[in-house]
């Protein structure tokens, strides 16, 4: 059992009893933990605001190798407020915080993964376009789950230019030249194969550059999707619900807007 101070980011909390809470925090030199609060629901208790979703901070707690560890302080607290604020970018910065949860197993420690889910939410909190945002996040950790797609070149001849479509059979893309080589490929648009090329290797400082049109998007959203339904298998509520916020976004959109 170990005394520790630590950054930390908030993946999410749960009532417990009746007063005290049970929180869930990837923190940056222990990974994945789950803490027992004390009296977590307690008027003017300290560590409310380091409690709050979106939420980033140095923790400070007892970590036990077995069984829940204890948070005692918090400090250094940083509120991502635009997340907090907005639904729907709340909708992706969910998904990215449940989708980190699901890549790692708990207690592992892994500052490179926790600096990369920082990033996309600060970028996020910043006003950056979050459906690429969570592109790029999604790419990027596919290795996380034993999955690593070839998507520099064809699988067949090694060539890095032109129309490309994915390949679950040769683990990768296939120049135009070569689709006949899979007739089970995935029939993608070809533009979508390119900026999914470029997720698969670019850093969050590039997406400035990056303007989609909503078709482009909805046709990367549908590879990814595939991509996800075949090697990773996961089902997570945060993604129904982001996969639902196009039906009724403009709905709840501001008249202003």
């Amino acid at each position: 059992m170990n005394l520790v101070e630590t950054k930390g980011i908030l993946l999410f909390s749960k009532d417990h009893k009746e007063k005290d809470k049970l929180v869930k925090i990837f923190t940056e030199s222990a990974g994945k933990q789950m803490f027992y609060v004390k009296g977590a629901h307690r008027k003017n208790n300290p560590l409310a605001p380091a409690l709050l979703s979106y939420t980033e901070a140095t923790y400070m707690g007892t970590i036990k190798a077995e069984g829940l560890s204890f948070l005692n302080n918090a400090k250094d607290i940083h509120s991502f407020r635009t997340i907090q604020s907005d639904i729907f970018i709340a909708g992706y910065a969910t998904y990215l915080l449940n989708l980190a949860d699901s890549a790692i197993d708990d207690r592992v420690y892994d500052p490179h993964l926790y600096q990369f889910l920082h990033e996309a939410l600060q970028l996020m909190d910043q006003g950056n376009d979050a459906e690429i945002i969570t592109n790029i996040f999604e790419i990027q950790i596919l290795h996380r789950f034993g999955i690593t797609p070839n998507w520099t070149h064809c699988a067949i001849c090694g060539k890095t230019d032109g129309r490309f479509d994915y390949s679950s059979k040769y683990s990768g893309i296939l120049c135009e030249q070569h689709w006949g080589m899979d007739e089970r490929r995935y029939h993608a648009d070809s533009r979508a194969i390119h900026f999914i090329r470029l997720f698969s290797q670019i850093s969050y400082e590039q997406i400035a550059s990056i303007k989609l049109k909503p078709e482009t998007k909805a046709a990367i959203r549908q590879v990814i999707d595939l991509l996800y339904d075949e090697y990773v298998g996961i089902h997570l509520k945060s993604k129904k619900f982001i996969d639902q916020m196009g039906q009724w976004q403009d709905v709840l959109k501001p008249k202003n807007q």
